[in-house]
């Protein structure tokens, strides 16, 4: 990572006071290890013992982490998955128009006490929903939005609340608030995460004679126009490295999402493990 970028970041975090001057010496390094000792619980056992190189290194995953970028452990070294960080974290610089009353890219994710922290919970198995979830299309609650969506076949239509099943609506919830949080109305609008493909529906999956995820309302779409049934990572947009932020609010509270496990349904996440 680029040492000035690195300095910025840690600016940005209230932890760097020097000069943005790319020299990464005794108080960059200070403000690393503060960056580390308040991440304690993510980074990997023993970093204290750490040379300066490697502290440098787990900052930077940190940082590339804290804009929704997956890193894997913070461990300080530089394997296959921190250089496409790397890498990724480079095109979101690219990417960014400059903006000075706020930049995304140096302010990294701030916890809003509106929203609540994950909660973890390990979902039914497909084949044991009817015994976890009930009947299809029974035992809903209605999800209220904390930003407005849009219908994605029919943009003119805005979806502010939709019916969900009662088991998913919480965790949903806190889902759908900490995206805001992130990544604020604006962007969500440029990322096209406010189009809603549908929860509730109930049919049967596609090609087969099970009913799908839908039919419980356990299941929601996203912006199903750019992310085809049958589109793999190279064409499906949720794949892409602005997303990551995205996909890893869902996964910490256990949903699935198709895409990860089988590059496939880039649109699809569900409350059911496979």
């Amino acid at each position: 990572m680029d040492a000035h970028a690195l300095q910025r970041a840690l600016q940005a975090l209230g932890l760097y006071g020097g000069r943005i001057d790319g020299a990464i010496g005794p108080q960059s390094y200070a403000a690393i290890d503060a960056l580390l000792e308040r991440n304690d619980a993510r980074v990997q056992s023993g970093w204290r013992r750490w040379g300066p190189a490697r502290r440098r290194v787990a900052g930077e995953q940190l940082v590339m982490w804290s804009v929704g970028i997956e890193v894997g452990v913070i461990d300080g070294l530089v394997g296959p998955q921190t250089r496409f960080a790397y890498d990724a974290y480079r095109r979101h610089i690219q990417g960014l128009a400059p903006d000075t009353s706020r930049d995304l890219l140096m302010l990294p994710q701030v916890h809003d006490s509106r929203f609540p922290d994950p909660v973890k919970t390990t979902w039914p198995r497909q084949n044991e929903v009817t015994r976890h979830y009930g009947a299809v299309g029974q035992n809903q609650a209605m999800l209220q939005l904390p930003f407005q969506m849009r219908l994605a076949w029919d943009l003119r239509t805005p979806i502010t609340r939709f019916s969900i099943h009662e088991k998913a609506h919480d965790s949903a919830a806190r889902i759908f608030g900490r995206i805001l949080s992130h990544y604020g109305e604006a962007e969500i609008k440029r990322l096209h995460l406010d189009r809603f493909g549908g929860c509730l529906n109930v049919r049967k999956m596609r090609g087969g004679s099970a009913y799908s995820m839908h039919s419980w309302g356990i299941a929601i779409d996203f912006d199903p126009e750019r992310n085809q049934l049958n589109w793999n990572r190279t064409r499906a947009h949720l794949a892409r490295p602005e997303y990551e932020a995205f996909w890893r609010f869902w996964t910490e509270e256990g949903w699935l999402s198709l895409g990860k496990a089988r590059d496939i349904d880039w649109m699809h996440i569900q409350a059911a493990r496979l």
